[in-house]
């Protein structure tokens, strides 16, 4: 008798991916398809169940939010990937030194959500194994949560480019680098036809 194909859930941590892909300088890699980026992380033996990918929208600067949307737009026409929003907070931060204010941000709730989802995910029997794009080390938790509750179950760590945690690392029962081959093989079409029948492009500055 064959067996059942494992079933995987992938939790994509946006904005540690974006960061890590920032800070090796990949803008190329930023049009990602994270459909396919989620079936490459996979065994011959599993089957995508879902990708849900946790980020926040933007207010500024008004050219990197049209960015960030037009991206949204794109992802938004990728069956079986659902997105799920943060909040992200605008604040005013004044320098130590000379009293300089000037706007910053930060991005809240994803870790939560991230941990909610697999947590709810792992109770329900989603998935067989799950897989979380990310080295944000507050997920350690539900990590170690899981896998005492959960023995039969399976988490996998795949570390985003330019990002590592050695506390996720060591509760994980698998972990890997997502590598560049795999993002070169995950790209987005340049042009994308939307059920409207507007047809977006990948920004420039992302080539």
């Amino acid at each position: 008798m064959p067996t059942q194909p494992e079933r995987v859930v992938v939790y994509i941590d946006g904005f540690n991916l974006y960061f890590g892909l920032r800070d090796k300088g990949w803008a190329k890699y930023y049009w990602l398809d994270l459909t396919k980026l989620a079936k490459s992380l996979l065994s011959p033996n599993q089957t995508l169940a879902c990708t849900k990918y946790f980020t926040s929208k933007i207010g500024h600067p008004a050219g990197k939010r049209k960015r960030q949307q037009t991206y949204l737009s794109a992802l938004a026409t990728l069956p079986g990937l659902e997105i799920y929003y943060g909040r992200y907070q605008t604040f005013v931060e004044a320098c130590r030194n000379c009293g300089h204010k000037h706007l910053d941000s930060n991005e809240k709730r994803t870790d939560v959500n991230i941990a909610t989802h697999m947590l709810v995910d792992a109770f329900q029997g989603n998935f067989d194994t799950a897989i979380l794009v990310s080295a944000d080390s507050d997920l350690t938790a539900p990590i170690d949560e899981i896998n005492k509750l959960f023995p039969a179950k399976l988490v996998k760590v795949a570390f985003p480019a330019g990002r590592f945690s050695l506390e996720l690392k060591s509760v994980a029962r698998v972990s890997f680098q997502v590598y560049e081959g795999k993002l070169r093989k995950s790209l987005l079409q340049d042009r994308i036809a939307l059920a409207t029948g507007y047809v977006i492009q990948r920004p420039p500055s992302w080539h």
